[in-house]
C-alpha cells in the first residue's frame, strides 16, 4: 500500500498497471487523471515521457501535436537522415527552451532506454510491424502510423505483441477523432438507413510521385541508406526512391491504396461493426504504371469487391467519390469525407442518437486520446487490432488484383482458402540481420 500522504508518480503507476495488463486479458481499471496529479498544470515527474522514431512529413506533424500536450515530455528523436533529426531535435528544444533533446540514428539504442514511456512511430510501412513488435517488446506504449503494418502476418505480429506485452496502441488513423465521421458511424451503428447492403470507399488513385534521379548513385551525406532499407531487399540508391516517394515501390508500401486504408476502410469498418472482421471473398481490378525505370510499380487505378460474411458488400476504388458512403435500404444512405457529411433525406443529419443507442467512444483530440489511455491503460479510439482489420480489406484487395482472380479468405485464421499462391502474399523474408 502506499504510505498515507505519499504520491504515486506516473512512472510507478505506469510500471504497476504494463505489468498487471501484461497478465490479463483486460484491464478493467480507468483511474482518473486527477488521481495522478494531471489536472492543471502537470509536474515534471508526472509528464509521459516520449519519443519520436521517424521524424519525416508525419512524424513532424506528430511530434508538433505531443509537443503542445501539456501531460507529455518528449526527451528524444530519431531519424536515418541527419537533416530531419537535427531539425526535429530544433523543434523539441525550442519548444521547452533547453538542449536536452537527444538524437539518434538506430531506434534500438531509443527502445533501450528506461525513461521514455512512449514512443510515436512514422517509418516507411516496410518498418511498421519490427519497429512495433520490438517497442512493445521493451515496454513502450506507441502512437504509431498507419497502415499498421506492410503484410498481414507482420500486423498480426504487431496485434500479438501489444496484447503479449500489455501495451497501449494508438493508429494514427486520425479520423475517428472528427466529429463527422463519429456521427456518420453512430447513425449507420443505429439504424438509421435500416441494413446496411452497399458500403462504397472511394480512396485516392494515381501514384503521387516527386520526381527525382531514378540514377543509381552514392547516398547523401548524413542519409543512413542501409538502415532506411532496413528489413527490405537490398537495392541501389538513386534519389527518386526515398522518403516520399517509398509509398509508390511495392519494396516498402503498397501505393495510395495501403496508405488511405487506414482512414476511409477504417471508418466503413467503425460504422459497421466490422472492426474484428474482414472479407470472406474478394476480385478486383488494377491499372499497373508503366514506368521506364521499373522503380514505381503499385497500382494507379484500382477497383476492388468484397462480400463480408456480415451480409454486406464492400467496394473500394481509386475511381469513386472520396470518402465513406453507406448503402441502406429504401434508397438512404450516408456519405462522410473530411469536411463533409451528406445524407438521403437530408433530414437523417438531424438525428439525435438517444441515451439508450450506441454511442461510439468520443475523442476531439487524437493524440491527446493516447495520452490518456496511457494513463489509464484503456484502449485507445484506434487500437491495434482495428487498425490491423482495416489494413488488411487492403492487403486481400492487393493480392486479388495482383493475381487477377477471386480469392476466397478466411478472417479468423487470416489466410486464404486453398491457395498457395495467395498465401505466400502473407509474408515475406526479411533481410538480415532483421527479423520478427
Amino acid at each position: 500500500m502506499q504510505k498515507k500522504g505519499s504520491a504515486l508518480t506516473r512512472r510507478q503507476f505506469l510500471a504497476r498497471t504494463a505489468g498487471a495488463a501484461a497478465g490479463a486479458a483486460a484491464f478493467p481499471y480507468i483511474i482518473p487523471g486527477s488521481a495522478l496529479g494531471l489536472n492543471g498544470s502537470v509536474a515534471p515527474s508526472n509528464r509521459i515521457t516520449m519519443a519520436s522514431i521517424g521524424v519525416g512529413g508525419m512524424g513532424t506533424g506528430n511530434l508538433e501535436a505531443f509537443l503542445d500536450e501539456k501531460d507529455a515530455q518528449v526527451l528524444a528523436v530519431c531519424d536515418v537522415d541527419t537533416g530531419h533529426r537535427e531539425n526535429a531535435a530544433k523543434m523539441v528544444n525550442g519548444k521547452y527552451g533547453n538542449t536536452d533533446c537527444k538524437l539518434y540514428n538506430d531506434f534500438r539504442e531509443v527502445l533501450a532506454r528506461t525513461d521514455i514511456d512512449a514512443v510515436a512511430l512514422a517509418l516507411p510501412d516496410h518498418w511498421h510491424g519490427l519497429i512495433g513488435v520490438s517497442a512493445a517488446r521493451a515496454g513502450k506504449d506507441i502512437y504509431g502510423e498507419k497502415p499498421l503494418a506492410y503484410n498481414i502476418s507482420e500486423g498480426r505480429a504487431v496485434v500479438d505483441a501489444v496484447h503479449r506485452y500489455g501495451r497501449v496502441w494508438q493508429t494514427g488513423s486520425w479520423q475517428r477523432s472528427v466529429e463527422n465521421f463519429r456521427q456518420a458511424c453512430e447513425l449507420v451503428r443505429n439504424g438509421r438507413i435500416g441494413k446496411v447492403h452497399t458500403v462504397k470507399v472511394g480512396l485516392p488513385d494515381k501514384n503521387g510521385i516527386h520526381r527525382g534521379s531514378t540514377a543509381p548513385s552514392d547516398p547523401p551525406p548524413g542519409f543512413d541508406y542501409d538502415m532506411w532499407l532496413g528489413p527490405a531487399p537490398w537495392a541501389p540508391y538513386c534519389e527518386a526512391r526515398c522518403h516520399w516517394n517509398f509509398r509508390w515501390i511495392s519494396d516498402y508500401a503498397g501505393g495510395q491504396l495501403t496508405d488511405w486504408a487506414g482512414h476511409h476502410i477504417d471508418i466503413a469498418h467503425w460504422g459497421m461493426d466490422t472492426e474484428m472482421s474482414a472479407p470472406v471473398e474478394v476480385e478486383g481490378r488494377a491499372k499497373w504504371p508503366v514506368d521506364k525505370d521499373g522503380l514505381f510499380d503499385t497500382p494507379e487505378d484500382y477497383t476492388f469487391t468484397c462480400k463480408y460474411r456480415e451480409g454486406f458488400t464492400m467496394i473500394v476504388s481509386g475511381l469513386l467519390p472520396g470518402g465513406t458512403r453507406f448503402e441502406g435500404g429504401d434508397g438512404k444512405w450516408i456519405h462522410v469525407n473530411r469536411g463533409s457529411l451528406d445524407a438521403n433525406p437530408k433530414s437523417l443529419l438531424q438525428e439525435q442518437i438517444g441515451p439508450d443507442e450506441i454511442h461510439l467512444i468520443k475523442s476531439d483530440n487524437h493524440h491527446g486520446n493516447f495520452l490518456e489511455a496511457v494513463r489509464t491503460r484503456a484502449k485507445t479510439i484506434t487500437p491495434a487490432e482495428a487498425a490491423h482489420h482495416s489494413v488488411m480489406v487492403a492487403h486481400v484487395g492487393m493480392a486479388a488484383m495482383k493475381l487477377e482472380r477471386k480469392l476466397k479468405f478466411d478472417p479468423v485464421k487470416e489466410r486464404f482458402v486453398d491457395d498457395d499462391d495467395a498465401n505466400r502474399m502473407l509474408s515475406r523474408a526479411m533481410r538480415s540481420p532483421w527479423h520478427l
